[in-house]
């Protein structure tokens, strides 16, 4: 486990009609910097969508359906899991969760089921600047997308 990574189990109640399941409260441990966006995104089978990384904002996801295989690599210099590699697979058939990222945690995933939808919470609006960008096959990560 990446230090700061935070995987929050759902509760799911189930009865005739469907389910429900609460996704994150404002009181939630792992929500402690707080709402600033909501955003989807949908994702065909076969794509890979990595590296992004964040200097400030936090990132919370949740896959609605479909299956994305999801890795995270710690690149903070301060870090005790400094260059550790963390994957889970989230969305159908998979534990009910919600997953908390740090800055400086990268991440991104590729769609084994698709298509699929991640709903992702930051903590910050939207800023470039803050966005950072590492190419999906970096040699410094050495992250294979095919296994």
């Amino acid at each position: 486990m990446i230090d700061g990574v935070v995987i929050k189990d759902l509760e799911t109640h189930v009865d005739g009609r469907g389910f429900f399941r609460e996704i994150i409260r404002v009181t939630d441990d792992c929500f402690k910097e707080g709402f600033g966006q909501l955003s989807v995104s949908r994702i065909h089978q076969g794509v890979i969508k990595a590296w992004h990384i964040h200097k400030k904002q936090v990132d919370w996801w949740y896959v609605t359906d479909g299956v994305l295989k999801v890795a995270l690599y710690d690149t903070r210099k301060d870090s005790c899991t400094l260059r550790e590699t963390m994957e889970l697979l989230m969305g159908d058939n998979q534990p009910a969760q919600v997953l908390r990222i740090p800055p400086g945690v990268a991440h991104g995933y590729k769609c084994l089921k698709g298509p699929a939808n991640i709903f992702y919470i930051t903590s910050r609006v939207y800023d470039g600047t803050d966005e950072g960008r590492i190419a999906y096959d970096a040699t410094e990560i050495g992250y294979d997308w095919t296994l």
